[in-house]
C-alpha cells in the first residue's frame, strides 16, 4: 500500500446559498412590523442607503436629471472622504459609521412617543395596594413575599406552613403569614391567596350578602358535579329541586373563579396585516401594505466619494470599504423587491383559490395544500412556507393568518372538496341550533353532517372537531 499526498479532480453538483439569497430567505420571513425594524437597522448601518425623496416632497423639478454624475455636488461631500478615513482607522470596517439623517430620527421620536409603558405584573400591580395600608417594615416585607407568592390566577400554590419555612429575612409562623393575607384580602380580593377552587368561592360566599345553605352544600360537596353537569345526581344527595339547584348555580357563576382577574396589565397584541384584500367592483384585489415602508434607493453621493477615493493616494481601503457598503445596499433593496413580488404572487395565488372564503366565509373555505400553492406560484414549497410564516392577511371577512388557509379536507356527496375548518363551522353551527334540553351525541351529529350537509365522516372524527372547538360533551352541554 502507498502513502502520501495525492491530488485529483472531481466534478459534483452542489447547492450553495449565497449571502444574498440567505439575506432574501430572512428578509421574506419577516412579518411587516419586523420589517420595519430591519429596514431602521439598514438605514443607520449603511450610508449609502437613504429614503427616496419624491418629486412633490423635495420640492425638485420633476423633469429635472436624476443623474449623479450631472447633478451638482453635494457640500458635504467634498469633506466625507476625511471622515470615512478617519472612522476607517478608528472602527475597522465602518459598522459603526453614524448616518445623520434628521428623518430618521423624527422616525424614532415618533416610535418612542407611540411605544405603550410596559405592563405591570400581577406582583407589581398588587403591591401598589400596599402604599394605603398601615403595614410596619416587617410586615411590608412579609406582605410582597406573599404578593409574589401567589400565580397568574391569584392562587397559592403551596401551604401557608410551607412559605413560613421559606421567608429567609426574619423568623415568622404560619399564623403570622394568615394575618397578612388578611389584610390583603381585604385590600385586593376577598379569595386571594386561596388554595384551590373551592377555597376561592367558599371565601368570596363568606362575604356575600345574601347567605344561602344550599349554594355553600353545593360549593362544598358537589363541585365536581357542577362541573360535569350531573344536576339528578344532585338532586338525589341534596333533596332539593332542580329549580333550586339551578337558582343556586347562578349565585355561583356570579363568583370569580380567579381572585386577581383584570388586577395585573396584560399587553393587547397589535396585528399589523401583510396582506390586504379589498372587493372592488365585484372583483377581489391583494396588495402589500406598501405605505408602512419607505421607499429605499441608493444615495448618489457614493460617486463622488469613489472619485475622490480613486484620486487620492493611499485610499484603497477606503474605496474598498465603498463599495462593499454600496454592494451592501444594492443587496437590501433588491431583497425587499424580490420580498414584495414573491408575496404578491404567493398571496394571489392563495386568495384566487380561496375566492369562496371571501365570497361566503368559512363555510366556502376550501382544502389547499402548501405545494399547490407552490406549483401555481412557480416557487419552492419551502418559500410559501417562509412567506406564511408569522403573516397575516386583512380580508372583507376579518384578518386571519395566512397559515389558517392551508387546510386538509375530504370531499362531500356532491364530489367537491370541503376543508377541514368549514365542517368545524357547520359543526358547530348544528351545536348552536340544537334543543339544550336534548343535545345531539357525536353519533348523531355524524349522522346530521350526512344527512343535511353532504359531509360523511366518522363519529371519532366528530369528537375530535368538537373538543378542538371546546364544545362540550352532551351530557354537559343538557339544559334541565
Amino acid at each position: 500500500m502507498k502513502l502520501g499526498l495525492t491530488q485529483n479532480a472531481r466534478m459534483e453538483q452542489r447547492l450553495v446559498q449565497s449571502p444574498q439569497m440567505i439575506q432574501a430567505m430572512q428578509i421574506l420571513q419577516l412579518s411587516t412590523l419586523d420589517l420595519e425594524g430591519r429596514v431602521e437597522q439598514e438605514l443607520m448601518e449603511n450610508p449609502f442607503l437613504e429614503v427616496a425623496e419624491h418629486p412633490a416632497e423635495s420640492g425638485e423639478d420633476p423633469h429635472m436629471d436624476h443623474n449623479p454624475e450631472e447633478r451638482p455636488e453635494n457640500p458635504g461631500v467634498e469633506g466625507m472622504l476625511d471622515v470615512l478615513e478617519n472612522y476607517e482607522r478608528e472602527l475597522g470596517d465602518g459598522r459603526r459609521l453614524p448616518r445623520a439623517d434628521s428623518e430618521a430620527g423624527d422616525r424614532k421620536l415618533e416610535a418612542m412617543n407611540n411605544t405603550p409603558a410596559k405592563s405591570l405584573s400581577l406582583g407589581e400591580t398588587l403591591r401598589e395596594h400596599l402604599a394605603f395600608l398601615n403595614f410596619s417594615d416587617r410586615d411590608r416585607q412579609i406582605a410582597e413575599y406573599l404578593i409574589f407568592s401567589l400565580d397568574g390566577r391569584g392562587y397559592l400554590t403551596d401551604s401557608l406552613e410551607n412559605l413560613a419555612t421559606g421567608f429567609y429575612k426574619a423568623a415568622i409562623t404560619a399564623p403570622d403569614l394568615g394575618d397578612i393575607l388578611t389584610v390583603l384580602r381585604t385590600a385586593a380580593h376577598p379569595a386571594l391567596g386561596a388554595l384551590n377552587l373551592r377555597e376561592c368561592l367558599l371565601l368570596q360566599l363568606e362575604e356575600h350578602p345574601f347567605w344561602d345553605p344550599l349554594v355553600h352544600e353545593l360549593v362544598e360537596n358537589h363541585l365536581e358535579d357542577i362541573t360535569t353537569n350531573r344536576l339528578p345526581a344532585i338532586t338525589r344527595a341534596t333533596g332539593a329541586s332542580i329549580e333550586d339547584i339551578k337558582d343556586a348555580l347562578e349565585m355561583i357563576r356570579g363568583l370569580d373563579p380567579y381572585p386577581c382577574h383584570g388586577q395585573g396589565e396584560t399587553a393587547a397584541a397589535v396585528i399589523h396585516p401583510d396582506i390586504i384584500v379589498e372587493e372592488v367592483d365585484g372583483e377581489f384585489e391583494v396588495r402589500l401594505p406598501r405605505q408602512r415602508l419607505p421607499e429605499l434607493v441608493v444615495s448618489p453621493n457614493y460617486k463622488s466619494l469613489l472619485r475622490q477615493a480613486r484620486d487620492a493616494p493611499d485610499n484603497q481601503a477606503v474605496q474598498d470599504w465603498v463599495k462593499k457598503r454600496l454592494e451592501s445596499a444594492r443587496w437590501f433593496i433588491n431583497a425587499l423587491n424580490q420580498r414584495q413580488t414573491t408575496m404578491e404572487r404567493i398571496a394571489g395565488a392563495i386568495f384566487g383559490r380561496q375566492r369562496g372564503f371571501l365570497e361566503e366565509g368559512i363555510s366556502g373555505l376550501v382544502p389547499m395544500r402548501m405545494q399547490e400553492i407552490a406549483d401555481e406560484a412557480h416557487v419552492h414549497i419551502s418559500t410559501v412556507s417562509r412567506a406564511a410564516s408569522g403573516k397575516y392577511a386583512q380580508t372583507p371577512r376579518g384578518i386571519f393568518p395566512l397559515k389558517f388557509f392551508f387546510t386538509s379536507g375530504t370531499v362531500n356527496s356532491d364530489g367537491e372538496a370541503e376543508s377541514q375548518t368549514s365542517i368545524k363551522d357547520k359543526l358547530k353551527r348544528i351545536v348552536d341550533n340544537e334543543d339544550k334540553k336534548k343535545p345531539f351525541s357525536d353519533e348523531t351529529l355524524a349522522d346530521l353532517l350526512a344527512k343535511d350537509q353532504g359531509v360523511k365522516i366518522a363519529r371519532r372524527t366528530v369528537t375530535k372537531y368538537r373538543r378542538a372547538l371546546d364544545i362540550p360533551s352532551s351530557s354537559r352541554r343538557r339544559d334541565y
